[in-house]
């Protein structure tokens, strides 16, 4: 069965990596991190995060920012990342010599990575939607009571 795509917006620019050498499961533990987060903060993640899984999708934020600055017009700051998506690609078998003449199987799987980035500042819909459920704050500042282990109470400032 062939599923259907629906059609990106205006607003959507995605960027598609094939045959990346990695399994699925790999590569779905760093994408679950970055989906949903602003482009700015979402290379922030991936330089610091320590697996090698990293790199090739920090590769496809950067070719989906330059894709959609270069072809659409977009500020790289109002992106977010809408989509993402990794799906098994085709698996490697290889033979590798053992032992009294067998041979051992290796399978070397691959994946495919599809990114898709989102202008907020073209999108009034959204960024209602994200002030409806708080993820954008108003800059605010608390004072709030901070007692150490001998109970003298101290103001700091929140921020």
């Amino acid at each position: 069965m062939i599923k259907k795509r629906e059609p990106y917006t205006d607003t959507e620019v995605y960027t598609l990596g094939q045959h990346i050498y990695m399994s699925a499961h790999k590569a779905r533990r760093i994408i679950d991190q970055i989906r949903g987060r602003s482009y700015e903060e979402t290379l922030m993640i991936l330089e610091l995060m320590p697996y090698r899984a990293c790199y090739p999708i920090f590769k496809l934020i950067y070719s989906a920012a330059a894709n959609a600055s270069h072809n659409m017009g977009f500020n790289e700051a109002d992106s977010i990342i809408s989509k993402v998506e990794v799906n098994e690609g085709t698996t490697m078998k290889r033979l590798k010599p053992r032992a009294r003449g067998r041979s051992y199987p290796i399978k070397r799987p691959t994946c495919h990575i599809t990114i898709v980035l989102k202008d907020v500042s073209l999108d009034d819909e959204y960024l209602i939607w994200l002030r409806k459920y708080e993820w954008i704050y108003r800059k605010k500042s608390t004072n709030m009571m901070c007692r150490d282990k001998y109970g003298s109470g101290v103001v700091w400032d929140k921020k």
